[in-house]
């Protein structure tokens, strides 16, 4: 698979080489705070709006900081920077057609 930043790319020469990594599942909260409003498109979200928590979840193998929604029903009260979290699958909303997922942080028992 090829990438480029530039949406004018066109040729095999013009982008790089993208390559597969799993980054680790498992690392700690770096800091976390509400998302109390509606984000703009291109972001889908359910009708109402459902307030939700983001972490920003240092990986422990890759030492890097990685932005996700914490599972639902956990407020600011019951994270802390520092408490292990893994990845999980969770739902971002649903509709006629289908429940749509996305990778969400949890804690866990370190």
């Amino acid at each position: 698979m090829l990438a480029c930043r530039n949406p004018q790319c066109s040729g095999p020469h013009d982008g790089s080489e993208l390559v597969d990594y799993l980054f680790s599942t498992r690392g700690r909260i770096w800091s976390y705070a509400d998302a109390r409003y509606k984000p703009p498109a291109p972001y889908v979200s359910p009708d109402p709006f459902v307030p939700y928590v983001v972490a920003a979840v240092e990986l422990e193998v890759e030492k890097m900081v990685i932005l996700g929604q914490v599972v639902r029903g956990l407020t600011t009260d019951d994270l802390a920077v520092g408490m292990p979290v893994e990845l999980t699958v969770g739902t971002l909303y649903e509709d006629d057609e289908a429940e749509h997922t996305v990778w969400m942080w949890r804690p866990v028992n370190d």
